[in-house]
């Protein structure tokens, strides 16, 4: 793999000076030159001009965030990080590459999940170079390569958990985002690499299932509401009233035989499971009437 190297730039004012001294030096030798009507110095120092009119070209401006490759007649030579004003060899192919964090958001894929139902997922991934080298030598094209494999992650996620978890401690793409977010964000970063960039966030942006499948599911998780919530009443309502019959007992209010506990049981779960108000029946008899 190619990897990055610092480039062996100058500073820009410097070479500003070095340059004015040179061309005002050899301008001067070249209109003496002329003066004296000698051919071989017009010629020497008429090169010497446009020699150093080509170096003018070797000046380039490095933006924060951003670095500049350089390359010398295709081959790799380093890259420039440092913003400011820089000069670098003339002949170098100076191409920039943005260090800046971007992000995209991927399409909405509709792919099947670990149960095999068919939803619907799309994810906003953060990212940005810190390879430039890697960026543009390894990969054709890096910022495609980075959406193309986004994808690729975010369809392999999808199949490896399910939309809802059906079992206790179950991880689900619904209920786990965190879980599921650093689980998408390492496989992305697995797949960049090569291509020199650092994956900073990978968030799962919208996920439902496939409208064929909706309405459906819908129900699925309505009566799996309605059972879980009847369930924790049923389990409150055990505990009150053996809470009821421990305090009876023990502060001796009434003492119920086996078969009034059960009709006492049985009056009090009505009472607190029912969905619909209860309406009491006052007994005026004795309590075994």
């Amino acid at each position: 793999m190619i990897r990055e190297v610092k480039g062996r730039v100058w500073p820009g004012g410097l070479m500003i000076v070095v340059l004015l001294l040179a061309s005002g030096l050899t301008v001067w030798q070249l209109l003496s030159a002329l003066v004296s009507q000698q051919v071989v110095p017009i010629v020497a120092w008429a090169l010497a001009v446009a020699f150093v009119v080509f170096l003018w070209g070797g000046y380039f401006v490095v933006q924060p965030n951003q670095g500049t490759v350089l390359q010398l007649f295709g081959r790799y030579v380093g890259t420039a990080k440092d913003p400011g004003l820089w000069w670098a060899n003339p002949l170098y192919t100076k191409r920039r590459v943005s260090l800046r964090v971007r992000n995209f958001e991927t399409a909405r894929l509709k792919v099947n999940d670990h149960a095999s139902n068919p939803i619907e997922i799309g994810a906003v991934v953060s990212w940005q170079v810190v390879e430039t080298a890697e960026a543009m030598f390894e990969v054709e094209n890096y910022e495609n390569f980075v959406h193309v494999q986004s994808e690729a992650a975010l369809r392999g996620l999808a199949n490896q958990f399910p939309y809802d978890a059906h079992e206790e401690g179950q991880m689900a793409l619904a209920s786990h985002t965190s879980e599921v977010a650093e689980k998408l964000k390492g496989e992305i970063q697995e797949r960049l690499a090569r291509a020199g960039v650092r994956v900073l966030e990978a968030r799962i942006s919208h996920l439902a299932y496939a409208p064929e499948i909706a309405t459906v599911m819908l129900r699925r998780q309505q009566a799996s509401a309605v059972i879980a919530a009847r369930a924790r009443i049923v389990d409150g309502a055990v505990g009150m009233v053996e809470q009821a019959l421990a305090q009876l007992s023990e502060k001796q209010i009434v003492r119920l035989d086996e078969e009034r506990k059960a009709a006492m049981v049985s009056n009090l779960m009505v009472v607190l499971c029912s969905e619909q108000a209860t309406q009491p029946i006052v007994n005026t008899g004795t309590l075994y009437q």
